[in-house]
């Protein structure tokens, strides 16, 4: 919603907007670009008298033990007979599909991975000199913004239907309490990637199937002119596509050779790796990104970028110059110590598969004896309901110690956390676990947190404490 608000103001609209307890770096964002916010969801709002309210899904229709709505803004939108729409419905209408600037739209899927496939695709695209439009579920570091419009057609590139490119993060998440589609499906791409599919988001999904369902409903939305990139390893992604695709299949996976004629693939270690297309070595990535995952990533975003005409060289060859992404294994400092600093990191990983990726990505960077402390709190809808609390052992086991935040959970973190014996500690405040990870840090430590959320401003807390 950060992002689209961004893309409202640059589009020209005065733009306010309400939520609670936003954190950097989008609070930072929505400061610097002037754009008003207020806390809370008062129903005093209603006197702005905008000429439309775009909700967010975290809006719901919800109300509280005693009685009172959760958010009484919505509530006098509805009793007033105002305009409102959800933010991806907005999105399409007025910037990914308006008919006077048609776009060509690289939508990037996947349970994992999306925000910094989306930057990396973004990135080639830009350094191709394509000027793309973008939004992004995070701030990417090479353009210090999570959306912008881009480069605006001409008026002989309308005249043509030459369209400009907008690329943009496809979230599976249903799209508004009024509309429960999710939110990828208003943005009818020319290019899908399907990154990997899991299952999460049990607060809305029963299963993997039906995740896999409304995977299906985003491919039946590409033309027969699109481009699919596909994840080859994962069964699910299979799945959904024996479901029906009318558009060519570009798969990537790690095997040197990705099944089908038009099969992308790696070979090498993370930070120097050949990438593959049909067997053959088109491009190499030389860069400090970790883990085997941003290899996939970066793969994707180069088979998706060819569909654009960018050459697979030229791709990989501006992915040296790739910053990452806010919040994703981000240095947030590192304190000196006699035999080694101490260094913070912050990521995004709240899922045990991105859990498990991420440690390994930082274990591949640091090598096998030093040490890694990961501090994490389960704070996703999966997560809080302990969908996949017995996954948290085998996400954790290439971390030396284990720091889990449990406050506010129905389920005991202790007992799932078991396997782990003594290298899982448990605290039911931020500073009880930021007192446990200080008196357990020493020199050469690396100190991994993990959360969706602004974990109570640990990282800054423990550079603190540390010093």
């Amino acid at each position: 919603m950060g992002g689209l608000a961004a893309l409202a103001r640059e589009a020209g609209h005065q733009v306010t907007g309400c939520d609670a307890g936003v954190y950097p770096p989008m609070s930072d964002q929505l400061r610097s670009l002037g754009i008003e916010l207020i806390e809370g969801f008062g129903a005093d709002q209603l006197r702005l008298s905008p000429d439309v309210y775009v909700i967010g899904n975290v809006v719901s229709r919800a109300r509280l033990a005693d009685g009172t709505p959760k958010f009484p803004l919505m509530e006098a939108i509805l009793d007033s007979g105002a305009a409102y729409t959800s933010g991806p419905q907005w999105l399409a209408e007025h910037v990914l599909h308006h008919p006077s600037q048609p776009r060509h739209v690289l939508a990037v899927a996947g349970t994992h991975g999306k925000t910094t496939t989306t930057s990396m695709l973004a990135w080639i695209l830009q350094a191709a000199g394509l000027e793309p439009g973008f939004l992004v579920g995070g701030v990417p570091m090479n353009f210090g913004v999570s959306a912008r419009l881009g480069r605006l057609g001409s008026p002989a590139d309308v005249a043509g239907h030459k369209r400009t490119p907008f690329v943009i993060e496809a979230d599976e998440y249903d799209t508004a309490f009024f509309d429960k589609r999710s939110k990828f499906v208003h943005y009818r791409p020319r290019t899908a990637v399907l990154n990997n599919l899991e299952f999460d988001h049990a607060d809305i999904f029963d299963n993997l199937a039906a995740i896999e369902r409304q995977f299906h409903h985003l491919v039946r939305t590409v033309p027969s002119s699109g481009r699919v990139v596909v994840n080859a390893d994962e069964d699910s992604l299979q799945r959904v596509l024996t479901q029906g695709c009318w558009s060519h299949v570009a798969k990537f996976g790690v095997s040197a050779n990705a099944q089908g004629p038009d099969g992308w693939g790696i070979q090498g270690e993370p930070d120097n790796f050949a990438v593959l297309h049909q067997g053959q070595e088109v491009g190499r990535v030389q860069w400090d990104i970790t883990g085997v995952h941003n290899q996939l990533n970066a793969l994707a975003a180069i088979a998706a970028a060819e569909h654009q005409g960018v050459s697979p060289a030229q791709a990989a060859a501006s992915l040296r110059e790739f910053q990452n992404v806010r919040r994703r294994m981000e240095v947030r400092g590192s304190i000196a110590r006699a035999g080694g600093n101490i260094t913070v990191y912050d990521d995004f990983a709240h899922h045990p598969t991105a859990i498990r990726a991420t440690v390994d990505g930082l274990r591949r960077k640091v090598g096998p004896n030093a040490r890694i402390l990961a501090v994490f709190e389960p704070r996703s809808n999966t997560m809080k309901l302990g969908t996949m609390k017995s996954q948290l052992p085998w996400s954790l086991e290439d971390a030396d110690l284990a720091f889990c935040h449990s406050g506010g959970l129905d389920w005991d973190v202790t007992e799932a956390l078991q396997p782990m014996g003594a290298r899982a500690r448990v605290a039911s405040t931020v500073d009880e676990v930021l007192a446990q990870v200080v008196a357990a840090a020493r020199a050469g430590d690396h100190v991994l947190c993990m959360s969706n959320g602004g974990f109570g401003g640990i990282h800054t807390k423990l550079l603190t404490a540390l010093a």
